[in-house]
């Protein structure tokens, strides 16, 4: 029965990692066959399936949105000439890729991570990277694995606030969760930029010779970087609460990395005299712009004041959750089978809305707005399609619980088995679990509330910290942001890299698996000695 159960995770990894099968054939087939498993072994009603298909197809449908928004943000860009001026923005600052991975993937993906989560940094910073001269699988790889240390505080602390609503909902308990997690993100997430630079010399570099010395020259100043934002995280989470660990934590990091290049503090000097490039035409004339820094960049500061008064502001985020909802609830009359679709306060509605703001501020015209639209949405069937089957097979593998063998749920029966055998180091096993629950649902948040109760029976029953445990979960769960197929389906597609899939699962998964490991030791260190 574990093979079954593991089916959604198996078929994926097989059809994509090793297959090498484009996600809409991919997903399709394990799509299917975990149907098929789970109405012959699960005993799954035939409307409890047909109920998953019209969930899965209700929730790609904000993805898609989000999607939708994240395109014609880049569209609109390129058609004002605003891309042009980030660039040469960026060309000024520092023109070294490796200084521009932190800026944009680490710290600004962060920061969208902090006010948004749903997926939406990657979608917004891969486009960019790709209009600064990364290659789009370099882009994509670096945007996936940059949006992890983040999302374990997710938008305004939501994998806490609403995944661990089934532990223990009480404000004081995900303050010490949250100050746990900071904790032992201080030395496993200070790690994170580190990886990336070496992500990005190794995986992408063209001369073989130099790729260590091109990591290597700048490991001060990313240990400098990744240590100050787990730094100011942990304050944050001390002083100020875990709701606003990520949003605190890449603002004022972006401040202390601009100061740091500007000063050219533990920047090598090589990074000013010969930057790392994979540009073709690096040695091209000097690009010119009469448009304003402020102006270019006018879209992407307007979606961050949008998506942070929306999700702050209290009277503001009731109205925009509760006018125009287009959620699902108790889809086919069964009770607990709901999809979440509140269109205003969705991350692509107010992605359109910047743009809107943008093209009014860049050029004082809304006439491109609708062929750009229109080309945008045709450009999107495949990625459609792609999602679709790939929720499919997610609502099916969580809505397991619904059967007549009277069965857990399949997640539920994995970490059943898991614990069964593993209880002993579960510590070590605690942040897999959680990657394994982002993997499959796509979400840290909902990873967090399928196996947070679990997690923290364990703990409770193995006479360790369930605060930390909670936290080898969240950070777990954040990991798996960088493989769950249904991310990778979104931000390949959003850069033209559909059938490339199953290859960025195989540069993501190292990182995750690292990281989870990291987490897995840094614990039982806390555990055994502090």
């Amino acid at each position: 029965m574990i093979l079954i159960a593991l089916s959604a995770v198996i078929l994926p990894m097989v059809l994509l990692g090793i297959l090498n099968l484009p996600a809409t054939k991919g997903m399709s087939i394990s799509a299917v066959v975990v149907m098929i498993l789970g109405a012959t072994f699960w005993k799954m009603n035939p409307n409890i399936l047909l109920a998953s298909i019209l969930q899965a197809i209700h929730k790609s449908l904000p993805i898609i949105w989000i999607l939708f928004g994240a395109l014609i943000m880049l569209r609109t860009l390129e058609h004002t000439g605003a891309i042009t001026r980030i660039n040469i923005g960026f060309e000024k600052l520092s023109s070294d890729m490796r200084v521009q991975t932190i800026l944009i993937a680490y710290l600004f993906g962060g920061l969208i991570e902090g006010v948004s989560g749903f997926g939406t940094p990657a979608m917004v910073t891969a486009p960019l990277m790709i209009a600064l001269g990364f290659s789009p699988m370099a882009s994509v790889v670096l945007a996936l694995v940059a949006d992890s240390t983040p999302a374990a505080f997710g938008a305004v602390g939501t994998p806490l606030t609403v995944g661990l609503s089934n532990v223990n909902d009480n404000p004081a308990f995900l303050n010490s969760v949250g100050q746990s997690l900071t904790r032992i993100d201080l030395f496993a997430g200070s790690l994170m930029p580190t990886m990336l630079v070496f992500l990005l010399v190794f995986l992408f570099g063209k001369d073989k010779n130099t790729r260590l010395k091109n990591w290597l020259e700048f490991l001060p100043w990313t240990l400098f970087i990744g240590i100050c934002y787990s730094g100011i995280a942990l304050i944050s989470a001390s002083f100020v609460g875990y709701e606003f660990v990520s949003i605190l934590a890449p603002f004022i990091t972006i401040i202390i990395a601009i100061l740091s290049i500007r000063t050219k503090f533990l920047i090598p000097k090589v990074s000013f005299s010969q930057p790392w490039t994979m540009k073709e035409n690096s040695n091209k004339e000097e690009e010119t712009s009469e448009m304003s820094l402020i102006k270019a960049w006018s879209p992407y500061i307007t979606v961050v004041v949008l998506l942070l008064l929306s999700r702050v502001i209290a009277p503001l985020k009731t109205f925009l959750t509760e006018f125009l909802n287009l959620s699902w609830k108790n889809i086919m009359g069964i009770k607990g089978l709901n999809s979440d679709w509140e269109f205003l306060y969705s991350p692509g509605t107010l992605l359109t809305i910047a743009v809107i703001i943008g093209l009014l501020i860049q050029v004082r015209s809304l006439k491109s707005l609708i062929p750009t639209s229109v080309n945008v949405i045709k450009s999107m069937k495949s990625t459609a399609i792609a999602l679709i089957v790939t929720l499919i097979m997610v609502q099916v593998f969580t809505n397991s619980n619904y059967n007549s063998g009277h069965l857990q749920s399949m997640p539920m029966y994995i970490a059943s088995f898991v614990s069964q055998y593993f209880s002993a180091g579960w510590i070590f096993i605690a942040p897999f679990l959680g990657a394994l629950g982002a993997f499959v649902t796509g979400s840290a948040t909902v990873s967090t509330l399928t196996f947070g109760q679990i997690q923290s029976d364990i703990a409770s029953n193995a006479h360790i910290s369930q605060q930390i445990v909670l936290s080898a979960q969240l950070i777990g769960a954040a990991a798996g942001n960088m493989i769950c197929v249904h991310n990778i389906v979104a931000v390949s597609s959003l850069v033209g890299l559909n059938g490339q899939e199953g290859n960025i699962l195989r540069k993501t998964l190292s990182p995750s698996l690292i990281y989870c490991l990291l987490v897995g030791i840094i614990g039982f260190v806390f555990i055994s000695f502090i």
